[in-house]
């Protein structure tokens, strides 16, 4: 059994105490339906959103979080599905999910919806044992399994939006759902319930800039609020630039480039502020987004729409 509480320290310093099981994305601003459920076919377009996330480059087994978004309203525009797929490798553990989520969109202003959503899936863990060195002799076989659980993962969020401005509320794994990798082993870790806030406001400069301040803040028990702030310059709704900063982790930059409004790419850098910034050199998140409706095509060269 010592064999059995070494491997679950590993787990629960990665999955309990650090308590944030989550990925983060730098460039949360840009694909929101990550976060929150609600965001389900807010718009008149489906939407379809890649992240990639490569964390503290030049460090063995670093995290690396490869997500697909995919968001659409259904035909009366009150209503939106969308999915969630995603896996997040963390050193030997690895965790692949998807889920599916509901929203209900109500106008309460001219040009202001409030949209309330739901999300439900399933979430696999495993841990590769031949990443493990254990501090006793003894069950060596471990080393040479890959084990893993599934269990169900529910969420829910409010978002509240306009043209110039939005805030939502989420909170993904509200079923605290058990993960017991070893069968006899002293397993406490558990899905942990997250709470996310988040938010912008488009300024406009003149008929060419915008700026948009966002921020993002996350909680999970026990671990501290860890808050995101930054914001972007746009230039006719094409390219942008931006900066931001990562309470007591890292400073970030980003760029992006919008093509006849229906493909989008983005790059972003964080400059790590720990101590890990002796052994990292930092870590790059690529995005990449293409937009499908009838209102995209009016971008389109004629020879295009002939194909």
């Amino acid at each position: 059994m010592k064999k059995l509480r070494y491997i679950t320290v590993i787990i629960l310093l990665v999955n309990v105490l650090q308590a944030q099981q989550l990925p983060q994305y730098t460039q949360y601003m840009l694909n929101e339906m990550a976060i929150n459920p609600a965001v389900a076919g807010k718009d008149n377009f489906a939407d379809v959103r890649s992240n990639n996330r490569y964390q503290w480059t030049g460090i063995t087994d670093a995290p690396r979080t490869y997500m697909l978004t995919l968001h659409s309203p259904l035909k009366n525009r009150h209503m939106g599905l969308g999915t969630h797929i995603y896996t997040d490798i963390v050193g030997p553990t690895r965790r692949v999910g998807i889920s599916l989520a509901y929203a209900y969109h109500i106008k309460i202003a001219q040009k202001t919806f409030i949209s309330l959503g739901i999300s439900a899936g399933i979430q696999q863990w495993g841990i590769d044992g031949h990443k493990l060195h254990l501090h006793d002799s003894g069950d060596e076989n471990l080393l040479t399994q890959y084990q893993t659980k599934m269990v169900p993962d529910f969420g829910a969020g409010i978002y509240v939006h306009n043209d110039k401005w939005y805030v939502g509320f989420s909170a993904p794994q509200l079923y605290q759902s058990p993960i017991k990798l070893y069968e006899g082993g002293d397993n406490k870790g558990t899905l942990v319930t997250h709470f996310l806030l988040n938010g912008a406001y488009k300024f406009t400069i003149n008929d060419d800039f915008k700026v948009e301040p966002s921020f993002l803040a996350k909680y999970a028990s026990p671990a501290p609020i860890k808050v995101d702030v930054g914001a972007r310059v746009i230039y006719q709704e094409q390219v942008w630039l931006g900066a931001g900063y990562r309470h007591n982790d890292a400073f970030t930059a980003l760029i992006g480039f919008m093509y006849k409004n229906y493909l989008m790419i983005g790059y972003s850098y964080d400059f790590t502020t720990t101590n890990l910034k002796k052994y990292s050199t930092g870590t790059h998140e690529l995005m990449l987004g293409l937009r499908f409706s009838k209102q995209q095509t009016k971008h389109w060269p004629d020879d295009e729409l002939a194909k």
